[in-house]
């Protein structure tokens, strides 16, 4: 990688983490550059405003986190429906870079950004749509397995799983506590179950 690759990933890696702690519109380019050790002028040769910057971050720091940690593992278990649960578990209780307090990087853009930025508005909705293809797929390989009955309907069941994380992230982020992920834990593993 060369020193000006390296530099803008250093800076999108950096702008992300702050981001993700302050939210977008609090944290400023004069935060970022702190936080980087660049020179305003580094980082406008790499980024003209602070939103291209954000798109940035959306499609080269989120979409690549998405397809390792909320696609992938769909893909490489055998049940559909411990694929779901165990999904969930894992970026509820045991991933180590989604932080209670500060909740879910992508929903926390799509709340802060969207009602403003169409740019960003469309790019979380690609990333979102990129997530329930996944999931849709995943329920709908059960259905044709025999592990998820056929009168399912994958659509619903996937916005009903996903706005429940959505949801339950918020709560967490609120109380500052993953007691709250474990009751909905409880309940999907229920609700998944009856999906049999």
């Amino acid at each position: 990688m060369k020193k000006a690759e390296a530099t803008r990933l250093m800076i999108l890696q950096k702008a992300f983490e702050l981001i993700y702690v302050k939210g977008y519109q609090t944290t400023s380019i004069d935060d970022i550059i702190a936080t980087t050790k660049v020179t305003k002028g580094a980082f406008y040769y790499h980024f003209k405003t602070k939103d291209e910057m954000g798109l940035a971050i959306i499609n080269e720091i989120l979409k690549p986190t998405l397809t390792n940690s909320f696609i992938e593992p769909l893909q490489t278990e055998e049940n559909p429906l411990d694929a779901i649960y165990n999904l969930m578990d894992n970026l509820l209780m045991k991933n180590d870079f989604l932080k209670v307090e500060y909740g879910c990087p992508a929903s926390n853009f799509t709340q802060e950004m969207t009602p403003w930025n169409s740019e960003f508005n469309k790019a979380l909705n690609e990333l979102t749509q990129e997530w329930t293809k996944a999931i849709t797929a995943t329920i709908e390989r059960g259905k044709k397995s025999g592990t998820i009955r056929k009168d399912v309907n994958a659509k619903q069941v996937t916005i009903f799983v996903m706005s429940g994380y959505w949801g339950i992230r918020n709560l967490g982020k609120l109380e500052n506590s993953k007691k709250v992920y474990v009751s909905y834990l409880k309940q999907l593993k229920i609700y998944l179950d009856s999906l049999k």
